[in-house]
């Protein structure tokens, strides 16, 4: 009876690894206890199943709120970006050579990156250029000049 206690408590890890519900986790951990049992009582199988289903129960009732907790708190610390679209509409570029409408793409430096760039308002960008990142489509951005001069960006 060991190894069947054994193979079901690897058999919910197994499950709790895919879902993260922490529910099978706390299944597998009285399905351990319960081999403990076994082990001292091979016997006492009623003994084994109390066990197993108490500690279950134990567990989602008071170990599981803090424990989802924990990892909620963990898996949602903010990033520096929202995403790909999120994180890169609202920041400055600099053009690195004209920008101008969806047949005259140019391409603009953004966090240290060459990125395929298109003009929002139609009109061509010049080289140099601060602009505005308002839009993503695709790999394709779209930005908008701000109201500075020209800069010559220097090549490492």
């Amino acid at each position: 009876m060991v190894v069947a206690w054994f193979v079901l408590a690897i058999v919910l890890l197994l499950f709790e690894m895919h879902h993260l519900a922490f529910y099978a986790l706390f299944g597998a951990i009285g399905s351990l206890g319960a081999a403990i049992v076994a082990l001292v009582a091979p016997t006492a199988i009623g003994a084994q199943a109390a066990v197993a289903v108490a500690v279950s129960v134990a567990g989602v009732a008071l170990a599981r709120p803090l424990v989802s907790r924990a990892y909620e708190r963990r898996r949602h610390v903010p990033h520096v970006a929202r995403g790909v679209h999120g994180g890169l509409v609202g920041q400055e570029a600099l053009t690195l050579d004209d920008v101008g409408d969806a047949h005259a793409l140019g391409h603009v430096r953004l966090v240290g990156e060459r990125w395929l760039a298109v003009s929002g308002s139609g009109g061509t960008i010049p080289a140099g250029t601060t602009v505005l990142v308002t839009q993503v489509q695709g790999t394709t951005l779209v930005v908008l000049p701000l109201d500075r001069e020209p800069v010559q960006e220097r090549t490492p």
